[in-house]
């Protein structure tokens, strides 16, 4: 399936990514391996399901720099890196920059894997807001300017008269505005209204 998550692991050691891939593929995950994270990037997608597990410290792209480039795509793959002991400040100076976890080589496989598959879990919800982002963003769309209008003012708190008379329109016309809203809006009540309003608001800041 195109959307099935994939755990993309990238390892400059063949032994590694090897160990790997038969660890996550044993606990039923669908695993991708590339050698670089340049080699990565050049198959990287705008539409990737899964997260990625990264070795910090790599020739080349290192894991640091990988999540900037990942940031400068507007990409939100969770990002777990793998790291030695010697190199635990990298590792946390990669979590400032957007990694979700890092683990220290050696690690034990139960807790590796409990890492993945809460990054896979982190990045399905992430998913599934998103989705309905563009859902509730496309109720709001297909308001008529009137019932935007009437909108922003229930949004600003403002009682049906003010709206009334700021839009120079009768009391009762705001109430038949208001309930096209919601009902457009699929709000079931004032507090959802504005809650479901802010979300997509935040998501345009």
């Amino acid at each position: 399936m195109p959307n099935e998550p994939v755990v993309h692991v990238i390892d400059d050691d063949v032994a590694v990514r090897q160990s790997l891939s038969f660890l996550l593929a044993s606990d039923g995950l669908h695993v991708r391996l590339h050698d670089s994270a340049s080699a990565f990037l050049d198959i990287l997608g705008d539409t990737v399901a899964g997260c990625i597990v990264t070795d910090v410290r790599m020739p080349g792209i290192d894991g640091i720099e990988l999540l900037r480039r990942l940031n400068s795509r507007g990409l939100t793959l969770p990002v777990i890196v793998m790291t030695g002991h010697a190199d635990v400040p990298m590792a946390v100076e990669a979590m400032k920059e957007g990694a979700v976890d890092f683990i220290e080589k050696p690690f034990d496989d139960d807790l590796f894997l409990t890492a993945v598959r809460a990054a896979l879990s982190r990045h399905e919800q992430r998913a599934d807001q998103e989705a309905r982002m563009t859902e509730v963003a496309a109720r709001a769309n297909a308001l008529t300017e009137r019932e935007r209008q009437v909108l922003e003012g229930l949004v600003a708190g403002k009682s049906n008269k003010i709206i009334a008379y700021d839009l120079s329109i009768s009391p009762r016309t705001v109430e038949i505005y208001r309930a096209n809203v919601m009902a457009k809006m699929q709000a079931g009540s004032l507090s959802e209204l504005v809650r479901l309003t802010l979300m997509i608001g935040n998501r345009a800041a």
